[in-house]
């Protein structure tokens, strides 16, 4: 039945009956064509409304209000990856086209320049106007409340108030200056401090947590503890909370910043608690109470040179130090609550993850789950495939930001799909220990080759592995890391130097597996094959780091440094280290800082990578330095080449732009590639031309 046919008499409708429902027929063909033109009739009022309008029709709608679309559209439109839609939202939102007229009625203002750079490059920011900073002298004559407030900023320096030292030269220093008659956007030298001169500072790390993890002891003094499980300094980060109205200017609460010494002994409950920037429990229940604040005492810790008095617990939130009185000193363990800086979602994290695949059978491993350990649910898997419904895929997953200490062997057979995962939410730590005197202590994979159906395949997600390395041997099908860290150089120091420089993180031996790695951090890779009995097997790596711990070491080798028997592909890596692959797939967009030599250089191609003088490849095109022509200036100069630093593997930002934007679509080389900044600094900068104050320059201060 049709709404038009049930508006017809009665007596039509019969008489339709009994013709064989001709005349209904005929009407749902008309009702379907009215349907068409009345859902195209409120298409047409729908598409009068940015809220409201096709997606084609946006930059239509903006260009009407004179919107520019930002750089970097059909790069992103292209990439298909969760940073590329991220990008893609800022520079083509409806929000942005709606907020056009809103956001000129705010033109001219600091609010709105912060406000620009978390909605157009996703960074937050702090916007500075520099001229009140400036030194000047002001008539006591015309003394009034604004002139003694100018008075106060225009005073001499205290040197006795560290914690404005502390600021100096930073987005939050409010000591005065002398005037700088450079233009803050020259590219010649860049000025701040002059009268027309407005900076905008933005952080492009963000602040990521690690929740109610265990804490590193000292052995050899059980009163001191590092907050990072790996035993290394570590600069903890603030936990940037949302600003309280849109005209509100950023502090240093509201950015992912450094927690300085200063500002948590200035305000230690503004950082310290459960939901706050650290949090410090000296029970492994996560149900019990934390530390109290009046028992937290902000302090220096460098060289341990202060101990607190029994009852006090000091922290160095510069160093990521605890200690405790030698009188009082923990027995039952400490765990901790913080914040650390990085640049990306890459390596072992908190972040979230997919649900586990339909139909696999799952084995919750971690305090109050089905399983305490790892051993007993690989037990209990191993139990289940000899039963009559042999699981067809498992799921072993980890909750909770804890440390499994266990010495694992894993056994698959073929037809197995293993996947040994974190929880949503966590990053669990395995930790390899000397457990025995005569056998190697790795985490070792071995396909039995026995049993039924295809080539096993075996999944680590999202694990920190460190102490020693994984170990895969026997038939394999497939070995996807995805969002692991496999420690470099198995352990750190406390400076963050490895412990083993030597050692590899990944070994390949007399295996058959394909190897593919995403998204993940991991040190040297060792291949140990019959080269001429086996064919060379496939080693995937994409938007990684893959780190030798030395320049001149070697991040891809065999045995005894030998070619790696492998064809090699790599996609947005970055490589510390030397490569020695049997031959080459695809290689792009990726830097090699060692030397790059390949055995079968007739097959392969490497496109827009930076590739070390000297190096033997296969055919490449668009690569620096060649391309340059400059191989003494075109080098990449990274933030910090250490593992465990914040700035770790990041594209420092002095380095050459040949590498910075480099890329086959105008992004950074390297294990950062879909973060597009070049494509975000752009884009920043010329929203900051269409809305900077009348008569100002704007730049913008790269912070972190």
């Amino acid at each position: 039945m049709t709404a038009l046919y049930d508006l017809l008499p009665g007596v039509y409708q019969r008489r339709d009956a009994g013709s064989g429902y001709a005349l209904r027929g005929l009407l749902a063909v008309i009702e379907e064509q009215r349907d068409i033109l009345s859902a195209a009739i409120d298409q047409l009022y729908d598409d009068c409304f940015i809220e409201t309008c096709q997606d084609w029709l946006v930059p239509y709608l903006g260009e009407l209000v004179g919107y520019q679309v930002l750089h970097g559209y059909e790069e992103a439109l292209g990439a298909g990856t969760p940073e590329a839609d991220q990008l893609l939202q800022a520079i083509a939102s409806r929000r942005d086209v709606a907020d056009t007229i809103g956001t000129r009625r705010r033109k001219g203002t600091l609010a709105l320049l912060q406000d620009l750079s978390a909605d157009v490059a996703g960074w937050p920011a702090r916007a500075v106007e520099f001229r009140r900073l400036l030194a000047f002298a002001q008539p006591v004559r015309l003394m009034n409340t604004d002139t003694r407030a100018r008075l106060r900023t225009g005073q001499a320096v205290d040197v006795r108030r560290s914690g404005r030292l502390a600021r100096l030269g930073g987005p939050f220093d409010d000591l005065a200056h002398a005037v700088d008659v450079r233009r803050i956007t020259s590219t010649l030298g860049a000025g701040r401090y002059g009268i027309d001169e407005v900076g905008l500072f933005v952080w492009r790390l963000g602040s990521y947590s690690i929740t109610h993890g265990p804490a590193y002891c000292n052995d050899r003094d059980r009163a001191r503890f590092t907050f990072s499980i790996l035993g290394h300094d570590t600069a903890l980060g603030v936990r940037p909370v949302p600003e309280p109205t849109p005209s509100h200017l950023a502090d240093d609460t509201d950015v992912p910043g450094f927690l300085r010494r200063q500002a948590f002994e200035r305000d230690p409950a503004q950082y310290y608690g459960p939901a706050r920037s650290l949090c410090i429990w000296l029970s492994g229940n996560e149900g019990t109470e934390s530390v109290p604040l009046s028992q937290i005492v902000p302090a220096d810790l460098s060289g341990w040179g202060y101990t607190p008095a029994k009852g006090q617990v000091a922290v160095d939130p510069e160093l990521g130090r605890i200690a405790f009185s030698p009188r009082s000193s923990p027995d039952l363990g400490v765990w901790v609550s913080y914040r650390y800086l990085f640049a990306a979602d890459i390596g072992g994290g908190e972040y979230p993850r997919a649900a586990a695949p339909a139909g696999a059978t799952l084995y919750p491993v971690g305090a109050g789950q089905q399983y305490a350990t790892i051993t007993a649910a690989l037990t209990q898997w191993q139990a289940d495939k000899a039963g009559p419904q042999p699981p067809q895929q498992a799921v072993v997953e980890l909750h909770g930001s804890v440390a499994y200490q266990e010495q694992l062997d894993i056994t698959v057979d073929l037809g197995d799909r293993l996947t040994l995962r974190a929880s949503p939410g966590s990053r669990p730590v395995i930790r390899l220990l000397d457990w025995y005197a005569n056998r190697p202590d790795a985490l070792r994979i071995t396909g039995t080759g026995t049993g039924s159906g295809a080539p096993p395949q075996v999944t680590l997600d999202g694990l920190l592995v460190t102490g020693r390395s994984i170990r895969v041997q026997g038939a394999i099908g497939q070995l996807l890391l995805t969002d692991c860290t496999l420690v470099p150089g198995w352990s750190l120091d406390q400076d963050c130097t490895c412990q083993h420089p030597d050692e590899p993180s990944l070994e390949l031996s007399d295996t058959t597996a394909c190897v593919q790695v995403e998204r993940s951090i991991l040190g040297s890779i060792r291949v140990i094959r019959d080269e001429v009995h086996e064919e060379p097997s496939p080693l995937f790596l994409s938007d990684s780091v893959l780190d030798s711990c030395a320049r001149d070491g070697f991040a891809l080798s065999g045995g005894d440094d030998r070619y790696a028997d492998v064809v090699l592909s790599m996609r947005r890596t970055t490589v510390l280290g030397r490569l020695r692959p049997h031959a080459l797939g695809t290689v792009e967009n990726s830097i090699v800082t060692g030397r790059f030599e390949v055995a079968g250089r007739q097959q392969g191609c490497v496109r827009f990578c930076w590739v070390a003088p000297g190096s033997s490849i296969p055919r490449h095109f668009h690569c620096e330095p060649e391309l340059s022509g400059d191989p003494l200036r075109v080098v990449p100069q990274f933030t910090s080449e250490q593992y465990g630093t914040p700035g770790y593997a990041q594209l420092s930002r002095n380095g050459p732009a040949q590498i910075a934007s480099g890329a086959d679509d105008g992004a950074e080389m390297g294990a950062f590639h879909d973060l597009f900044q070049p494509q975000r600094l752009a884009n920043l900068s010329l929203r900051l031309a269409e809305y900077t104050p009348a008569g100002c320059d704007a730049g913008i201060i790269i912070v972190t």
